[in-house]
């Protein structure tokens, strides 16, 4: 039997026809709250829809309206006016056809406004009533509890990464006739899912199947120690692709702060919504011909980039001066800051990209500079107008500039070298370390995110530390940035040794890895 025939309209005194609800709507990484007003009178049938609504939020009006006919409601020929607060704030996307059409059957008489009050409803729905998944479940479910909601109901697809929050019970539902069943008092139990549900993944590529290469895996893991930014140098099929690949089988899981920023913005962007928390940290490699809002984020409605995607996580730019100029320039900000601003006329977005950035290039256009096995037939200007793609500021904020020579048949045919799983543990060690130095109210506990009073109380070095560093500052002009990114290298190699002082020994191997600084052509 129909919903309808079993929900008889409630008695409203003087033909008050007026019904509100909660919805949202998606604000960058973030979701702000919109109240939806329907006020139902007689007149011209029409459905009117104010509160600066956008092009998929005007066409909600045809959903909404075949959505409550199919799911056995009436709608009578009158003056619909719906008003999404408050007004000055853009709406966009398909959150809110859930609430305006509760709001609706509220108006009508058919849901009492007391059982809207205190819900927030979001969800897209289709002409049969049923109900689609949005984005940024998690999201709304954070800007919920902050707004003293008391219970959400959300696309049963959604649910799961919503109730992983654990604050605000979440209701499933999958079309808008149980909607209603659940409002009328035939209840839905609440999805409950753990904060971080631990999944049984595949061994990734282990760093043991690499041959050789033993520096660039002692730059790779004091990289993945500290969070730092990493770049490798080599001809081709040196190994530096498959280097980088093994950097996740290294690095921490996600701790419980960075599985929801992480969870937050993919869900902004997946094709199918997380069915809870994410655990393991993203690894991103976009194709050199991606664009600049690609990359950092950005278009009409912005959305997240690759940057942003990689937060918590890789970004790996393999053959970076191939990429577009302009597109590597618009790193500079996240490197340095943590996050992407994108600026429109009427608001501004933040998403954050904390991330460690892994990059790799060939030392010239044939690849063959400096391979003792092929000679290079490139002119000095052609090799100065290579590596000129990529600028020196950009190099500047790279901790790590390490080259990858090509390999011998000995050292192919060489023993297997140590496995990754032995490798993270002298990381997760040395993270931990930092998460005792930095205490648990910093935001980012590694090294590479130190700020200049970290640097002041934790990167002390003793004399004959400091004299080795003033040399290197002199005879490698080296910049101020520069010095401050090889006082936290040695800083991290010195949680690696688990050693509390800074040594001459850690901040002589920190400057071994400014091989680009070394001023070097061929």
């Amino acid at each position: 039997m129909p919903v309808a025939q079993n929900c008889r309209p409630f008695c409203r005194q003087n033909n008050d026809m007026l019904a509100k609800t909660i919805s949202a709507t998606p604000w960058g990484v973030e979701a702000r709250p919109v109240q939806v007003e329907v006020d139902i009178h007689n007149g011209l049938p029409q459905t009117q829809i104010v509160g600066l609504p956008d092009a998929s939020v005007k066409e909600s009006r045809e959903r909404v309206r075949s959505a409550i006919k199919n799911s056995g409601f009436e709608m009578p020929p009158k003056v619909v006016v719906i008003n999404l607060a408050p007004a000055d704030l853009r709406k966009e996307g398909n959150h809110l056809d859930l609430a305006i059409a509760l709001a609706q059957l509220a108006a009508l008489g058919h849901v009492p406004q007391e059982a809207l009050d205190g819900r927030l409803f979001c969800g897209e729905l289709g002409l049969d009533g049923g109900i689609r998944s949005v984005r940024g479940g998690l999201s709304i479910a954070d800007m919920a509890s902050r707004e003293g909601v008391e219970e959400i109901l959300l696309p049963a697809c959604n649910a799961g990464e919503a109730a992983a929050l654990g604050k605000v019970p979440v209701i499933p539902v999958r079309s808008l006739s149980e909607a209603v069943e659940h409002l009328m008092g035939s209840r839905i139990e609440p999805v409950r899912v753990p904060p971080i549900v631990g999944e049984v993944l595949e061994s990734g590529p282990d760093l043991s199947e690499v041959r050789g290469q033993e520096g660039a895996k002692r730059a790779l893991e004091v990289a993945a120690a500290g969070g730092h930014n990493l770049i490798f140098i080599g001809p081709p099929g040196s190994g530096k692709t498959m280097l980088a690949r093994r950097l996740p089988g290294i690095l921490p899981a996600l701790s419980l702060a960075e599985s929801i920023e992480v969870t937050k913005v993919h869900s902004l962007v997946a094709e199918e919504p997380p069915s809870r928390l994410l655990s393991v940290r993203p690894f991103r490699s976009p194709h050199p011909g991606t664009s600049t809002a690609g990359m950092v984020g950005g278009g009409t409605i912005p959305r997240p980039g690759e940057a942003s995607l990689a937060h918590g996580g890789v970004l790996f730019l393999d053959e970076l001066p191939e990429f577009h100029r302009n597109t590597l320039e618009a790193l500079r900000q996240p490197l340095e800051e943590g996050w992407v601003t994108v600026v429109r006329t009427r608001a501004r977005f933040d998403f954050p990209a904390r991330f460690a950035l892994l990059a790799s290039m060939n030392p010239c256009p044939c690849g063959h500079l400096g391979d003792s096995r092929n000679n290079c037939r490139c002119p000095p200007p052609l090799v100065e107008r290579y590596r000129s793609r990529v600028s020196g500021p950009l190099l500047d904020r790279i901790d790590l500039h390490v080259e990858v020579p090509a390999l011998t048949l000995r050292e192919l045919k060489g023993p297997p070298s140590e496995p990754s799983a032995a490798v993270a543990e002298r990381v997760a060690k040395a993270r931990e370390a930092q998460r005792r130095r930095f205490g648990a109210g910093c935001g980012t506990p590694i090294n590479a995110a130190m700020d200049p009073e970290g640097l002041r109380r934790f990167c002390v070095l003793d004399g004959d530390a400091r004299r080795l560093l003033d040399a290197a500052f002199d005879r490698l002009n080296l910049s101020a940035r520069a010095v401050t990114r090889i006082l936290k290298v040695a800083r991290t190699i010195a949680d690696l040794g688990e050693e509390e002082r800074i040594r001459a020994s850690h901040v002589a191997e920190a400057i071994q890895y400014r091989s680009l600084d070394r001023r070097v052509r061929g």
